[in-house]
């Protein structure tokens, strides 16, 4: 298995890792901080990028190995027939065995890929579905007065994996160039000011006395 495969794989059994620990049974309390630390943390939502990214490269082998898959199938189905009908192309034992290994390879690595970029959909069906349980249970917990919903924060504003992390980084870019846009409109107010004064100062004789 070549280094790049090798990686998909430990991907999967990372990703098989989170799908248990998603659906381990957990106190309220614990999972409630669990899924507030994954939507604001803004280290889930840089590692989230990289995965979007790592994901399209999975596509691409992919669509690679469905690509080596099929053309060994035609091979084997053109050898086939020659065998069948009597032609001279016909493959030996170990140019068989060599066909073989290649058809099996090229089915290991779709299969590979494949159930790596499922898994990924079905982990992010999943994180929606019990974050969306556990509002519920938390408003539900709410109404009835359970002090487990009276600490920590409130799972009603906690959104996709690094969903709040990015809202914050995109607010706190904002405030900064709002900062930079203050100190520019004081900087030209101040330089308007000093002007001012300037022109004032050398004509102090109003032009009705002259």
């Amino acid at each position: 298995m070549t280094l790049y495969y090798s990686l998909v794989f430990l991907l999967l059994v990372a990703e098989m890792v989170i799908f248990m620990a998603l659906i381990v049974p957990l106190p309220f309390t614990w999972r409630r901080k669990l899924f507030t630390f994954i939507s604001e943390s803004p280290i889930i939502a840089k590692l989230q990028y990289g995965m979007k990214i790592t994901f399209i490269f999975i596509l691409i082998l992919f669509i690679d190995s469905v690509n080596r898959v099929y053309r060994v199938q035609i091979e084997l189905a053109a050898a086939q027939k020659s065998q069948n009908t009597g032609g001279a192309a016909v493959l030996g034992g170990s140019e068989r065995m060599e066909v073989q290994a290649r058809k099996f390879y090229s089915q290991r690595n779709m299969y590979l890929c494949g159930f790596t970029l499922f898994l990924s959909l079905i982990l992010n069906r999943t994180y929606v579905m019990i974050l969306d349980v556990l509002r519920l249970e938390e408003e539900v917990k709410t109404m009835k007065g359970d002090p487990a919903t009276k600490g920590g924060k409130s799972l009603k504003d906690a959104g996709n994996v690094g969903e709040v992390a990015k809202l914050k980084e995109q607010l706190a870019a904002k405030d900064r160039d709002l900062a930079n846009l203050k100190k520019q409109v004081e900087g030209v107010s101040a330089e308007y000011n000093r002007m001012g004064d300037q022109v004032s100062g050398s004509d102090p004789i109003p032009k009705k006395d002259r």
